[in-house]
Order: C-alpha cells, then sequence, then structure tokens
C-alpha cells in the first residue's frame, strides 16, 4: 500500500498549479536517455481498463533520426515552437481489434491514453520539464512516415523540455491559464 502524507489545509500540488503549456522551449536544453525512460515509466504505471494498456509512444529527441521524420508531419502552427522542444511524443492509441475494419478495441481506449499522458506529464513535472500537449500534425502522413498499422492511432503529442518564457509572458491559442470555477465543473455534489 502507498502511504502519502495528507496535508493538515489540502491544496494542489505546487507543480500542478504552476503547469502551463509553453509555445517556446530552451532549444540549447537536452533530455537525456534515463529521463525518457521515467517519463516512459510513469506511462507504463497508468491504469487502464482491464489492463489493456492500448497506449505506445513513438519518441524523437531533437536532433535524432525519428525527430527529423517526424517535424516534417507538424502543423504550421507547432512547427513554430515544438521542434525546440527536447523531446516530442507522439502518443497513440489502439483503436481497433488487430485484423478488424470496425471493431472497437476498447470504449476506453481514449480514456486510458489520457491517463498515460497525464502520469508521464505529472513525471515531466517532477524531472524539472515543462510540457505541452497538442493536435497540431499530419496524422495520415505520420502514420505512413512510421507505418503505423490501421488498428493503432497517432492521437496527440506532447513537446517536453525547459520553456523558454514564464506563464502569460507569450499569449498564443491552447496557453491560457484561466480555468472553470470548482463550481463550474461540478454536475452535482453534497
Amino acid at each position: 500500500m502507498t502511504i502519502c502524507e495528507v496535508p493538515a489545509a489540502p491544496a494542489v500540488h505546487p507543480a500542478l498549479a504552476g503547469r502551463f503549456s509553453p509555445v517556446g522551449f530552451d532549444p540549447e536544453f537536452e533530455i537525456g536517455a534515463a529521463h525518457v525512460d521515467s517519463l516512459l515509466d510513469a506511462a507504463r504505471m497508468a491504469p487502464s481498463a482491464g489492463n489493456g494498456q492500448p497506449w505506445m509512444f513513438l519518441v524523437a529527441r531533437r536532433g535524432d533520426a525519428i525527430h527529423r521524420r517526424l517535424v516534417p508531419h507538424l502543423a504550421r502552427s507547432s512547427s513554430m515552437w515544438a521542434p525546440d522542444a527536447s523531446l516530442l511524443v507522439v502518443n497513440c492509441t489502439q483503436v481497433l481489434v488487430e485484423g478488424t475494419v470496425d471493431w472497437a478495441y476498447s470504449e476506453f481506449a481514449g480514456y486510458d491514453l489520457g491517463q498515460a499522458v497525464a502520469h508521464m506529464t505529472v513525471q515531466g513535472l517532477h524531472l524539472g520539464l515543462d510540457a505541452h500537449q497538442f493536435r497540431a500534425f499530419d496524422r495520415d502522413a505520420l502514420a505512413a512516415e512510421f507505418q503505423i498499422p490501421p488498428h493503432w492511432e497517432a492521437t496527440t503529442m506532447t513537446a517536453f523540455g525547459r520553456a523558454s518564457h514564464a506563464p502569460g509572458d507569450v499569449s498564443s491559442a491552447g496557453t491560457s491559464r484561466e480555468r472553470a470555477g470548482r463550481d463550474e465543473i461540478t454536475w452535482a455534489r453534497d
């Protein structure tokens, strides 16, 4: 059993409270292989329906061969900032049972991938990394480039690295730190 200390006045963990989605990364900062392994291990530990683990990751460290093949498939909007990130991770979901054309692998596969990516992102915060999750890329071209089989989908990407700006310094679509209030996100509660 995991035991965590419960503070007298619970608050959101400081790493999560300060999290933001940078649109600028330090092009000199590098993530080592051990840090990449740590991110992948965090994703591996995520819960999934029936322990199906319907996720795979395409990992591209800035400057490596995979990164060079991946970057041309970024949309114009993300190609302006994402290549400077130390690490680009393509987050893939198993969407179909292998060998079928319309038999869904699991109705929870997208949720499960989200859990794995969230675990990876929180681990990144623990390692002092900033992250920006995005969907601005050519999914079909990426699938062709990396021979992603049809029962898998390149769902999203996550850019990891060290932000080159502070929260709020750069205004860009999808980077707002404004959040709905607790009452606005709660359907029912006693």
